[in-house]
């Protein structure tokens, strides 16, 4: 990521309603939302969530998928990664021992075993 791409997401997250549109759709995932819900869900006009939509889908932020009448959206996880990486490409100098602490927040949630055994539950 170039710092051209990073100011555009940087820009694209720096408004509540975008953010809080962002939040929700990566609560959301890999399933998405489609616009009327998100809409709803955060009590936003749909002709203003369209525009926030546009300026986050421009950022490569979020994508859409057309489901018979309904557009789906969801977060783009792909590009937080970028921009995470983008931000602590050189991090502290190259010390493990100051970087640890940053590293373990952005761990994931959960471990790849716990989503493999949540997605499976989900199917019996």
């Amino acid at each position: 990521m170039d710092n051209e791409r990073a100011i555009l997401a940087f820009a694209a997250l720096a408004q509540p309603t975008r953010l809080d549109v962002f939040r929700l759709l990566t609560e959301h995932e890999p399933e998405g939302l489609p616009a009327g819900e998100v809409a709803r869900r955060l009590a936003v006009p749909h002709n203003t969530l369209s525009a926030h939509l546009g300026v986050l889908s421009r950022a490569g932020l979020v994508e859409a998928e057309r489901r018979s009448r309904s557009i789906i959206y969801r977060a783009r996880l792909d590009a937080v990664r970028s921009l995470a990486a983008f931000l602590v490409k050189d991090c502290c100098g190259g010390l493990p021992e100051i970087c640890a602490p940053l590293i373990a927040d952005l761990s994931p949630c959960c471990s790849p075993r716990t989503i493999a055994a949540a997605k499976e539950a989900a199917h019996e």
